[in-house]
């Protein structure tokens, strides 16, 4: 409510000032049916066209090809010497919930409690934040945005980047977020011994074990009650029983080694079905447990420093490579808020540091779609998929790549954002100032 208030006072102060000014209004996501020609397409999933067509109709891929007729009424966008790439889907992220960081206000990440599964992240997307428009441009057209704080810090949810509601923005996941107890340090100001750090490890494993003792009994009660009959108000609980009943998937924070494993040995324990490891920060050293537990990954930021000094400068650069060569199904993310459009540069650095160009590409577009559920609509260029794509003048995990156009859901989005404006508006300082 807090943060609602205070969009509501930025922008009657916004409108109040700009009275009697003149400006020119924002480009607006146009719809209609496109075709984008001459380009070589990059499907992720069936190989590469060259010099071909793509159509675009009613938000979705009509056609895809060399040959391919271009019908009557369909705009007409030559694709030269560019790329056409599905767009790129961030793993965990928390964009639309943080929007300034000195500014408590606007954060919307972290409800106060260690046991709160049930608030949602979608609930709480800012659909206007500013941060989505500078994603968006650099061809991230979807992000699972999600809470962060206690044990069960809530429910993630994907969203394709463009809407003017959460709700027109859900791209069809949701998934609970748990923090698995852990053994590490918090940082360099933790000064916990070893000793302490054990006992806390100790006692949040045992209240994880706590609630799915309860989560068991409360299933089972559940499922002898009688269709008329009413239980006691537990959204807490209602929020973990799809997890438990194998309909949702289990998002486990997990980074050290040590932890990786406790985390393999307690979802085997619990029979979670659906499972997915996120952060996975020391995933390199326990590669081989991982792929032998088939459990996924969603991993990152790949641009970061390594968790102990004794690490070598480059071990999370090479980690997602080395969990894929070892057989374990990698996604990346950026766990970041503002600067989810350096998702691509995440991945430029994976390659360079062991992992295959092609794993890195289905990283960031069929593997995450593959997880979430939604490899029928997003993470690949089919025909009958929706048009979520982007055109490249070139690789776009190159910095001196730009996105030439973009497409969500069938929307040819305009390719403007903040950062654009400030650039254009200082580029050429007219009339300036001469001394």
């Amino acid at each position: 409510m807090q943060r609602q208030i205070i969009y509501f006072t930025l922008g009657l102060a916004l409108f109040l000032g700009v009275l009697g000014t003149s400006y020119a209004q924002t480009a607006k996501p146009i719809t209609g049916s496109f075709a984008l020609t001459n380009a070589t397409i990059v499907t992720v999933t069936n190989g590469i066209v060259e010099n071909g067509t793509l159509l675009i109709q009613n938000g979705k891929i009509i056609a895809i090809g060399k040959a391919v007729a271009i019908p009557d009424g369909f705009t007409v966008l030559d694709c030269s010497n560019h790329f056409i790439y599905p767009g790129f889907i961030d793993g965990g992220t928390r964009l639309g919930l943080s929007e300034v960081g000195s500014i408590s206000l606007t954060q919307d990440d972290d409800e106060i409690g260690e046991f709160t599964p049930h608030m949602q992240a979608l609930t709480a997307v800012n659909p206007n934040s500013v941060a989505i428009p500078v994603t968006r441009v650099e061809g991230v057209t979807t992000v699972l945005t999600q809470p962060t704080g206690g044990m069960f810090p809530g429910t993630a949810a994907l969203i394709n980047l463009v809407g003017y509601t959460p709700d027109q923005m859900y791209a069809g996941f949701k998934g609970v977020i748990m923090n698995f107890p852990s053994s590490a340090k918090r940082g360099q100001f933790d000064r916990r011994s070893d000793e302490d750090l054990k006992k806390a490890e100790e006692k949040a494993l045992k209240t994880a074990n706590e609630i799915w003792e309860q989560l068991a009994l409360y299933a089972d009660i559940t499922s002898k009650a009688k269709a008329d009959e009413r239980l006691d108000y537990n959204p807490e609980m209602d929020a973990l029983l799809p997890v438990y009943k194998g309909e949702m998937t289990l998002l486990l924070e997990v980074n050290k080694d040590k932890d990786i494993l406790s985390a393999i040995k307690w979802v085997k324990e619990k029979k979670i079905q659906k499972v997915a490891f996120t952060g996975v920060a020391e995933g390199w050293r326990v590669a081989d447990s991982l792929a032998k537990a088939q459990i996924p990954v969603i991993t990152g930021p790949v641009i970061a420093i390594p968790n102990r000094t004794s690490d070598r400068y480059d071990a999370a650069y090479a980690n997602a490579g080395k969990m894929q060569k070892a057989g374990v199904k990698v996604a990346l993310r950026t766990n970041d808020a503002e600067n989810v459009r350096n998702l691509p540069f995440n991945a430029g650095f994976a390659i360079a540091y062991g992992m295959d160009k092609e794993a890195a590409l289905k990283a960031v577009t069929i593997v995450p779609a593959e997880l979430f559920g939604v490899n029928k609509d997003l993470g690949s260029l089919e025909v009958g998929k929706s048009a979520t794509l982007f055109v490249s003048t070139g690789d776009p995990f190159e910095t001196s790549s730009n996105v030439k156009y973009l497409f969500i859901s069938g929307y040819q989005v305009p390719l403007d954002s903040r950062h654009i404006q400030l650039y254009n508006e200082f580029l050429r300082r007219v009339p300036g100032f001469q001394r």
